[in-house]
């Protein structure tokens, strides 16, 4: 018996191995079923991420890939991408786990935060910068993209002070150059070279003023700098982000004068304001440039264009009429960077592991009493959570569980089962579409049960209020929320008591719109209107994107 027992535990946890390895690896391969760039056949076609990575910047290391982007206020924030071949990404962390500073961002503060990072590798460690326009310039670095990453450095403390870039020059010496937000330093327009100290942490002069766009490129920001053969160069978007362009800075001297070209613009092409990203090289000599084109509400989503230079100037994308400035392409042949799999961010979540999936962020600072991954029963408990100031609009709630639009079009399905404090009505819990409009489906109590609801809100930015209908009145605790996705973001709502025939609740389709300066998000929520000793809660078991 105690060899047979041995054997079969032997057998059970080798079967354990085996399966959790498979785990492992599904979750480093995965593929998403709604978008994916890599067409298969040596080509990708644009966008090559569907989603809102704002402002991103990329490093290579060797041949690695490391992609971050601009997150404002949710957390984490400072998404940590990676890719072999500047095509396939996936999701591998996040540089800063809570919003500096932690107070301010424990409630919502739409806009704010993280503004265009910059990511750099120096002396082997991997920087990363950004502005936040209300506190100034950070710092984060990290001996490795996927953590830890250490505690935030404030570069310079300032108003208005955005889009940093640091180069660290031959001889050691280390600079920054960075622009202006003009809601808060009250000039825009313009950008500025510092130098800082050698370790990159603290700017050590007022520097100047080294280009002036207010003529011929208005509202210029965005900036990256980079060296090559002698010159400065500093790649900085203007013109606005939906319709402007990109321009390249060059000089001898680190401090200007600087003389300028256009490398790439919209030209006869549907890609709107192609700028602000990462020029990047391959280790066989290629050179490529990512960017982001504002798609309303499916935010800035991320483009790949090969990039030339010639007579020490480049030129992104395709130039069919040779003038130096190119426009997008739509697909070309991938980088060479030989052959990998085909790879997507995460977007489902069964809920199953150890921790949430990293496509999800909070809208604010997060408490550790709003959520709790019951890894045993493979659910996401979510507590309801009163919103602060007992305010009726989601705008305000901090506890939304969200995640970016990863495609034009696609579905999204989650099941859940609601447990509400039975000393309490009006708690709620369900699946949201969240932007400066919003709408949602969800399950909330009443003295007499459970009542099925769907909520919009027309204007939430500016305190707009909540309009509520009710559905129907539900036979159990347990059951499915549906939206569908469809072109121009128009979205429709159905629920399922079954799990197999849905329902259409809301007949007109409400059309999702951005956020501030952020694409709409889709998620889930618990909430309830007043506060007692307890609350209840939803228990999710999964959530599934499908086209």
């Amino acid at each position: 018996m105690k060899t047979g027992f041995r054997i079969n535990n032997i057998i059970f946890f080798s079967l354990f191995l085996i399966s959790l390895d498979q785990h492992i690896q599904a979750q480093e391969n995965y593929v998403s079923e709604v978008w994916v760039s890599d067409q298969g056949d040596g080509t990708y076609k644009n966008p090559v991420l569907h989603a809102d990575y704002s402002d991103p910047d990329v490093v290579r290391v060797g041949d690695d890939y490391y992609m971050t982007a601009s997150s404002f206020n949710v957390a984490p924030g400072l998404p940590v991408l990676h890719s072999k071949d500047l095509v396939n990404w996936e999701l591998i962390g996040h540089a800063l786990e809570r919003q500096v500073a932690v107070e301010h961002f424990k409630t919502p503060q739409h806009g704010n935060g993280v503004w265009a990072p910059a990511f750099r590798h120096h002396n082997s460690e991997f920087y990363i910068y950004w502005g936040d326009p209300d506190f100034g310039i950070y710092m984060v670095k990290s001996e490795n993209p996927e953590g830890p990453w250490e505690e935030p450095v404030l570069v310079e403390e300032g108003k208005g002070l955005i889009d940093p870039a640091p180069l660290w020059d031959d001889d050691g010496k280390a600079y920054l150059v960075h622009a202006y937000a003009g809601s808060r330093a009250g000039i825009k327009s313009i950008l500025v070279v510092k130098p800082m100290n050698e370790e990159g942490t603290k700017t050590t002069g007022e520097g100047r003023i080294v280009f002036d766009g207010h003529e011929d490129h208005p509202t210029v920001e965005g900036s990256k700098f980079y060296k090559k053969d002698g010159y400065y160069y500093i790649f900085a978007p203007a013109g606005g982000v939906s319709t402007g362009w990109q321009l390249i800075l060059r000089s001898e001297n680190v401090y200007g004068p600087y003389e300028e070209h256009i490398s790439l613009a919209q030209g006869e092409t549907d890609i709107n304001g192609p700028h602000q990203g990462a020029w990047v090289d391959t280790e066989s000599g290629e050179d490529w440039f990512i960017h982001f084109q504002d798609k309303g509400p499916y935010g800035r989503i991320v483009h790949l264009q090969p990039m030339e230079w010639n007579n020490g100037w480049p030129t992104m994308g395709e130039d069919p009429d040779g003038d130096g400035t190119g426009q997008p392409v739509l697909s070309h042949r991938k980088p060479d960077t030989g052959e990998h799999p085909i790879k997507t961010p995460a977007d489902s979540d069964e809920f199953d592991g150890e921790e949430l999936g990293l496509q999800w962020q909070w809208h604010a600072n997060p408490h550790a009493t709003w959520s709790f991954l019951n890894h045993s029963k493979e659910q996401l408990r979510l507590y309801t959570q009163q919103i602060p100031n007992e305010s009726e609009n989601l705008w305000d709630a901090p506890n939304l569980l969200l995640q970016k639009f990863p495609a034009e079009e696609f579905t999204t399905t989650t099941k859940f089962t609601f447990n509400p404090n039975e000393d309490l009505e009006n708690e709620k819990a369900g699946l949201l579409v969240m932007g400066m409009k919003y709408a949602y489906i969800a399950v909330k109590s009443k003295e007499d049960g459970l009542y099925l609801v769907y909520s919009y809100n027309d204007d939430a930015e500016n305190g707009g209020e909540e309009k509520e209908e009710v559905i129907t009145k539900l036979n159990d605790n347990t059951v499915h929320l549906r939206v569908e996705v469809e072109k121009n973001a128009q979205c429709t709502f159905s629920y399922s008591e079954n799990g197999r025939s849905f329902k259409k609740v809301n007949n007109e389709a409400f059309k999702a719109v951005e956020g501030k300066w952020i694409g709409a998000k889709v998620g889930i929520f618990a909430l309830k209107e007043d506060k007692i000793n307890d609350s209840g809660y939803a228990d999710f078991d999964w959530f599934r994107f499908s086209k």
